[in-house]
């Protein structure tokens, strides 16, 4: 018998309209895991929480269940990372980049587009997700049934980042070039609408800036087609 749900409160950073306390429910100590310990900070924004021990895969999927309104990522350490809702307006940026890649598979229909709350087991055991990404049919085919049930362990071939108003830079910039391009991610954008600059992060480890969104960004030979006018994306 596995441990039993417990609960621990974690509080949003000071992010605008962001703040206040979130409850969320999370395997609690058993006598057969006294070291499932939970230790949480909040690092404006979002929260961590940290055990004592790495969560097991299965512990993993059941607290992501047992809280779906969330958004949760496991770093390759062992810690969660819990992100708060987007602001309305971030939202609404977020939908116009996803809407962009989907019509761009709708024409091609090769492999399939994923939302921001698909989860991918990466080779270097974190969970992660990403504001949109798009995974190959050739990366799709190695996947058994019972692997798709789950956090699929696939590498998407491209993903994007859209910042909020409570995402820190440095964190999104570490997890393009440490975790999305080192786990195998061939094209990435990361796209800040606050100070309009857009990082595209590429497998071969080139990086290109572009400042202004009076322009339209591709998907290169990555996603062959795929063309995001970045004007779409300032939003009063």
């Amino acid at each position: 018998m596995g441990p039993k749900a417990g609960r621990t409160s974690t509080k949003s950073g000071k992010s605008g309209k962001g703040n206040g306390k979130r409850t969320v429910t999370a395997p609690g100590p058993s006598s057969e895991k006294p070291d499932l310990v939970i230790q949480t900070r909040s690092l404006g924004g979002y929260a961590e929480i940290k055990y004592a021990r790495k969560m097991t895969e299965a512990e993993f999927y059941r607290f992501c269940a047992d809280n779906p309104e969330l958004r949760i990522e496991l770093e390759k350490s062992g810690k969660l990372i819990i992100m708060p809702p987007v602001e309305t307006f971030g939202g609404a940026r977020e939908n116009a980049v996803a809407s962009t890649l989907y019509m761009w598979w709708d024409k091609h229909h090769n492999g399939l587009t994923f939302s921001p709350s698909a989860g991918f087991k990466l080779p270097d055991n974190s969970t992660r997700s990403a504001d949109g990404s798009w995974v190959s049919a050739e990366r799709l085919a190695v996947l058994s049934p019972e692997e798709r049930k789950k956090f699929a362990r696939v590498v998407p071939d491209f993903v994007v980042e859209v910042r909020s108003e409570s995402d820190r830079l440095s964190n999104l910039k570490r997890k393009m070039a440490d975790v999305w391009i080192k786990n195998g991610v061939r094209l990435a954008w990361l796209i800040d609408p606050k100070k309009e600059i857009t990082y595209i992060y590429r497998a071969d480890g080139s990086k290109e800036e572009l400042a202004g969104f009076d322009r339209t960004i591709s998907g290169e030979d990555v996603c062959a087609g795929l063309e995001l006018d970045l004007r779409r994306l300032r939003i009063p």
